[in-house]
């Protein structure tokens, strides 16, 4: 049976993946972010299938983009397992016309003792709501590690009854106003390994910029290729004529060399030389 706390998901890959498979409302990843839209009058979500399990089990995310009110009376993002019943759930509801964190454990759409706290940006950044024997509990945290619990509640029937058939909902609302978006991450992982930034030489399907010595030896033609952008000494033997080929910057040691009418053109031996035989 997947328990809930198997649900992990960063959205770095910018494509919803097959766990969301019943989202709606035109929902996207961007920016390795869960985007849900505000249009006015639409509902609109990520959602599961309802094959999970929350008896046992935990669920977390990071709310990284609030909506805000834009002229609307009802504004609100829902974070809620959902059970098999329509309108019964258990989770969290951010209510932007007011600013409150309403945590509510509903039945037909309703929690008459939901208990609600003025929402911090920073304390209550991260959500978690988590069902272990017997007892459902709503957390909040401002860096995912931290919890501090903030309602308790006897787990109902069908938690326990509900194997399989259970389903997380990230919902978002307006009644009216301003088009806008809420943004959700990371849920069940505090990784987000695949986003990449950097700074310096190099990229990531390349070599990084490095000095090297390279050394060339052939009869006929002999062509030297490479792709590293380097400060080079080479060396050519040939009984037709060297050249070289390359997309880097190089330097010769001594100058450019004529082989039109010689077999062999060598200079004396130092350390920064690289040579082939006799040298060696």
């Amino acid at each position: 049976m997947p328990l809930l706390t198997t649900l992990i998901d960063n959205f770095n890959d910018n494509v919803i993946g097959p766990n969301w498979g019943n989202s709606y409302g035109g929902v996207s990843e961007v920016g390795g972010r869960a985007r849900i839209p505000l249009v006015a009058g639409t509902y609109a979500g990520f959602q599961t299938g309802k094959a999970w399990t929350f008896a046992e089990a935990s669920v977390y995310l990071k709310l990284v983009t609030l909506p805000i009110p834009g002229g609307g009376t009802n504004v609100t993002f829902n974070f809620h397992v959902v059970s098999p019943t329509e309108g019964t759930s258990l989770g969290f509801q951010y209510k932007a016309v007011t600013g409150m964190l309403r945590m509510e454990a509903n039945v037909a759409y309703w929690d008459e003792d939901a208990v609600e706290i003025p929402y911090s940006a920073t304390d209550h950044l991260w959500l978690q709501v988590r069902e272990t024997a017997g007892t459902v509990y709503w957390d909040t945290s401002p860096d995912g590690s931290t919890w501090t619990n903030r309602r308790t509640l006897a787990t109902p029937t069908w938690v326990t009854s509900s194997i399989d058939t259970c389903a997380l909902d990230l919902w978002a609302y307006r009644e009216a106003g301003t088009t806008d978006y809420t943004e959700v991450d990371n849920v069940n992982t505090l990784s987000d390994g695949a986003v990449v930034t950097a700074t310096g030489n190099g990229t990531m399907t390349t070599t990084a910029t490095a000095t090297a010595a390279r050394t060339a030896t052939a009869t006929g033609t002999s062509t030297l290729n490479t792709t590293t952008a380097a400060a080079a000494r080479a060396i050519y033997h040939a009984t037709g004529h060297g050249s070289i080929d390359t997309d880097a910057t190089a330097t010769a040691a001594g100058g450019s060399i004529d082989t039109s009418d010689i077999d062999f053109a060598v200079g004396a031996p130092s350390t920064s030389w690289a040579v082939s035989v006799p040298w060696r």
